[in-house]
């Protein structure tokens, strides 16, 4: 545990260190902290935080700066964070792909980093379901939704179904679960289907996981803005390998959809340090993410993307406010 000194000094390091980005020496920290202690017992301190793993020392300078162990030790217990306003920006009600864009690039016009928004998702619900053999143990699933889109898989059964038996299971899931979200088809089919024959059970719960998979393959896409704003940050721009396997991340988005997808199961902000989220295993990167709700539901999460050396109370505020304001715009445009 650290005592009170040494909190303090960690503290005045941090701030003094995302402030300027220049190693930090025992004479500044004197002076940023306010306390009134020699140089010599600021230096012993700075070597205790040291050995923690808290603060390092880079090669060039006798100064120090927080590691990624600190910065998090600085936001979980360190950051006091005000409830703020951002009055000169808003998000008028609009179509939802506007909403989310416009969202994006507000986030990154305040950060002065990456914006990302996932887009709203919608409830998977399927009109009608059918089933056609195709050889032994190879079933195709076609599933139409409510708009008539037609999305078809195939299935490898464990046992092999006669076309009368799929057409059994097909008028089943119809006559029960048409016009349902497919998560509470998911577990109406585990708690009713107990009855029924296993091998027709396990055909149905195949099929609501594919149909599943298959109406929410094309939503859930993730809004990027600002990504040449890390062209501006010193950390990235003296790097150019950290700025291609930057780049890299935005443009593949598959790894981002996957942290978003998890902060969206978080209660308000969530922050992600250096390489902490296996999604983006980047040591240079922070994520502040929020999930916005529409009426009482969240349906998405968004966020600001930048260097671990973040003006982190801000960047909440920043995210905390615009999840509210995506949230309400997407409500109001119903």
């Amino acid at each position: 545990m650290l005592d009170d000194r040494a909190k303090l000094l960690l503290k005045a390091l941090v701030e003094r260190y995302i402030a300027d980005g220049q190693p930090v020496g025992s004479r500044t920290l004197s002076k940023a902290s306010g306390l009134e202690l020699s140089p010599a017992t600021i230096r012993n301190v700075m070597s205790d935080l040291e050995e923690l793993g808290l603060i390092a020392s880079p090669h060039t300078s006798a100064g120090r700066v927080p590691t990624n162990r600190g910065y998090r030790l600085f936001v979980d217990t360190m950051l006091t964070v005000q409830k703020g306003e951002l009055p000169t920006h808003r998000l008028a009600p609009d179509q939802p792909q506007k909403v989310i864009a416009n969202a994006a690039n507000m986030l990154s016009s305040l950060s002065h980093y990456v914006g990302v928004v996932m887009a709203p998702k919608r409830a998977s619900v399927f009109r009608h379901i059918e089933f056609l053999r195709l050889s032994e143990k190879r079933v195709l699933l076609i599933i139409v939704s409510p708009e008539g889109d037609v999305q078809n898989r195939v299935i490898f059964t464990e046992a092999d179904y006669s076309q009368s038996q799929l057409i059994e299971a097909s008028n089943y899931l119809n006559a029960h679960y048409a016009g349902m979200a497919i998560e509470q088809v998911r577990m109406r089919v585990k708690q009713e289907l107990v009855n029924l024959q296993s091998e027709i059970a396990s055909l149905m719960q195949a099929a609501v996981q594919m149909s599943s998979e298959a109406l929410s393959e094309d939503e859930g896409d993730v809004v990027i803005s600002g990504e040449r704003n890390l062209l501006s940050v010193s950390d990235f721009s003296s790097d150019m390998g950290n700025l291609r396997q930057a780049f890299d991340l935005f443009e593949q988005k598959t790894q981002l959809m996957r942290l978003l997808d998890v902060s969206s199961q978080a209660d308000g902000v969530r922050i992600f340090i250096g390489g902490e989220s296996q999604f983006v295993p980047m040591q240079e990167l922070s994520v502040v993410s929020a999930p916005y709700e529409v009426d009482g539901h969240i349906v998405g999460t968004l966020g600001v993307i930048g260097p671990t050396r973040m003006p982190y109370e801000r960047m909440i505020q920043i995210v905390d406010i615009t999840s509210k304001m995506v949230g309400n715009a997407l409500s109001q445009s119903k």
